[in-house]
């Protein structure tokens, strides 16, 4: 019989003196960093608006008085510094790798800020596109930051799990839009939050309505609204309706969307300053 080297984790006897071994996949932040609410911003399929919401959350928060902070963990898809409207780069020092302020004071951190050229292809594989991200995490210096929202990929690939894994996030927002096959599409991303344990905090359904601007009638352009019974469905407490706005539109293509004017995710704002 060979001699035992106390490594449970690659041997397969099931002997009396075998300890339960439980991966940790936590990365520590940078030493200099201080952190305090971790918001995931997600969604079951691209297109629904998922870093237009993570950006409204962000300037919400910093208009109430906190200091918000945005990971841009969408490495192949960034587009948080265009909606800020952010030219300049990230910078390093000796101590770490520095965020980018936006006009109003959030710290912004995008595979974009590296990139010599905003449109350069980031042609990676998933464990390197992952390894970016908690580099992120632990080698930027985030200074006393009271919500940092993390703005990621759709679906429930690499990214996302190596944010759950990774990161302390104490609680997600699912974004979504009016179409059928929706519910279905949040019950994956629903299921996957209660497979790591992390709490939902709320629902937001992005091209919900559009108001007519000459008799404020609200149209539902793809369709009626089933934000109500996918929440009900999933127990997900708080829900919000963003309606297709141009104004909010032109804002995000300008880089101006710290202008946005409306009060649409309130409550999911509410549900965040709860924690």
């Amino acid at each position: 019989m060979s001699e035992c080297d106390n490594n449970c984790n690659s041997c397969s006897k099931n002997c009396g003196d075998r300890k339960e071994v439980k991966n940790d996949f936590s990365v520590k932040p940078h030493e200099m960093s201080k952190i305090k609410k971790v918001i995931g911003v997600v969604s079951g399929k691209g297109g629904v608006g998922k870093s237009l919401v993570t950006s409204l959350l962000a300037v919400t928060m910093n208009r109430r008085g906190y200091h918000s902070a945005v990971l841009d963990a969408d490495i192949t898809g960034p587009s948080i510094p265009k909606a800020f409207g952010i030219k300049e780069k990230a910078v390093g020092t000796e101590a770490g790798i520095l965020p980018v302020k936006s006009k109003t004071g959030i710290d912004i951190m995008s595979i974009n800020l590296l990139l010599k050229n905003e449109t350069d292809p980031v042609v990676w594989r998933g464990p390197i596109i992952a390894g970016t991200v908690k580099q992120f995490w632990s080698d930027v210096i985030w200074s006393d930051v009271d919500y940092m929202f993390v703005d990621m990929p759709p679906g429930t690939g690499d990214v996302p799990l190596t944010v759950f894994q990774s990161l302390p996030v104490d609680g997600i927002i699912i974004v979504t839009s009016p179409q059928e096959l929706v519910s279905m599409i949040v019950g994956k991303a629903v299921k996957m939050a209660k497979m790591m344990n992390i709490p939902i905090l709320g629902l937001v359904e992005n091209m919900s309505y559009y108001k007519c601007p000459d008799c404020g009638k609200e149209h539902s352009v793809f369709g009626e609204s089933h934000i109500k019974e996918v929440a009900e469905q999933n127990d997900i407490p708080v829900y919000s309706k963003l309606p297709i706005d141009p104004k909010l539109s032109a804002a995000c293509d300008k880089g101006m969307v710290e202008l946005f004017e409306g009060d649409w995710i309130d409550a999911i704002a509410d549900a965040i300053r709860k924690l």
